[in-house]
């Protein structure tokens, strides 16, 4: 049973919303188009907030129902934060799209808001400060990704947490390689800003 949930919660993480969303838009793969990633970010810049708003949702609320229903269904909270990962791992590296998927910010914050509540609406507050400061999506989401491990301690909670969240910053560090460097160039996409 656990070894179908773990594969149901990447198979659940892994549906491309973002895909689906621009394909049914514009018959075309959203890979080819803006930051070429499937999350919300690329989609709002290139669709706007009508097309941006639902996949983040959606891809949020991918994050969390698997988590979810783990805490609920076993009782191993070290399982429920594997399928955790997994359910991340699954956006980031999609099956039904040859692994090419989104950068795992929506979707990490959806795991978030199941494991640790009181650290997941503290780096919800960073990120909305970090992006409304500098309009950076991008250096908002490694902020957020970077401060859950800390919030963690500061709130006692289990290291079992803290070494997820060390983990999915790494990945998430990993999938902004190429936001990092325009930060560091200064010619990073802005939070408004549309791709042509």
């Amino acid at each position: 049973m656990k070894i179908l949930f773990a594969l149901l919660s990447y198979l659940f993480g892994a549906i491309p919303t973002g895909y689906i969303f621009y394909f049914l838009s514009e018959k075309k793969d959203i890979r080819t188009s803006g930051s070429k990633a499937t999350g919300a970010t690329n989609i709002l810049r290139l669709k706007g907030w009508r097309y941006g708003l639902p996949v983040l949702i959606i891809d949020i609320f991918k994050g969390f129902l698997p988590v979810f229903l783990a805490f609920k269904l076993f009782p191993d909270e070290n399982f429920a934060l594997m399928c955790a990962f997994l359910t991340i791992i699954g956006h980031c590296f999609p099956i039904y799209i040859k692994f090419k998927g989104g950068k795992g910010t929506a979707t990490t914050i959806g795991v978030y808001a199941a494991v640790a509540f009181k650290p997941f609406l503290c780096i919800v507050i960073l990120f909305l400060l970090v992006a409304a400061i500098t309009r950076y999506v991008s250096l908002g989401s490694l902020l957020a990704a970077l401060s859950f491990p800390f919030f963690v301690i500061l709130f006692k909670g289990n290291i079992e947490i803290v070494y997820l969240s060390l983990a999915v910053f790494l990945l998430i560090l990993a999938k902004h390689q190429s936001n990092i460097r325009r930060l560091i160039k200064g010619n990073e996409s802005k939070l408004g800003e549309k791709i042509n």
